[in-house]
């Protein structure tokens, strides 16, 4: 199903069908197809190929799936729980450049994650399913709860499964469920130098 999106230059419509639904229908999710979706994030560009992402995934009604289900937000717990399967986004913010013996700090860390995350989404609709990243969960919850270190940041929760009609969320999040819109382009980019728009919302 196409969106109504319009681009304001020529791009493949997969960017413009690709949006973050809530309303899922329950279905599982296919071990291969969930494998399918984290090697094209395997994929994603990263500084160095330092390769920073990491992917703690949890099947609904398997045992993996309560610790990941209950670091969400109270709000995400009430639409999420028909999701397939949810993939925490982690990433290493140090790595250990060739040549050296010691662990560094990698500034791009967060970064290079949310391009890998990026590809996941576009995976997942190429193949038929709808991903949607949540910033609200419990960070600190998910790095006791997963046994992160303290080198493994916490990202985002995905929530991962087939698109579903909007009338099995509750009405404040059905009046959302739609594909939002974006800023013109005019207004994010800027040649040679910053604008006074560039901090805006």
């Amino acid at each position: 199903m196409t969106t109504p999106r319009t681009a304001d230059h020529p791009i493949d419509r997969q960017f413009l069908d690709r949006w973050s639904p809530r309303a899922f229908t329950g279905e599982a999710l296919p071990a291969e197809t969930l494998l399918t979706l984290l090697e094209a994030a395997r994929w994603a560009p990263s500084a160095f190929n330092s390769q920073p992402w990491r992917f703690v995934y949890a099947h609904r009604d398997t045992p993996a799936w309560g610790p990941v289900f209950d670091t969400l937000s109270a709000t995400n717990q009430g639409w999420a729980r028909q999701a397939g399967a949810l993939v925490v986004v982690l990433s290493s913010t140090h790595w250990t450049p060739p040549g050296k013996d010691a662990p560094e700090p990698l500034r791009s860390h967060a970064f290079d994650a949310g391009a890998a995350w990026g590809y996941l989404a576009l995976q997942a609709r190429l193949a038929g399913w709808d991903a949607h990243a949540m910033g609200g969960f419990d960070r600190e919850r998910a790095r006791q709860s997963l046994g992160l270190p303290e080198t493994l940041e916490p990202q985002a929760v995905v929530a991962i499964g087939r698109r579903g009609d909007k009338s099995v969320l509750p009405d404040a999040l059905q009046a959302r469920e739609a594909p939002n819109g974006r800023r013109p382009l005019a207004g994010s980019i800027f040649e040679g130098r910053v604008g006074p728009a560039a901090s805006g919302g």
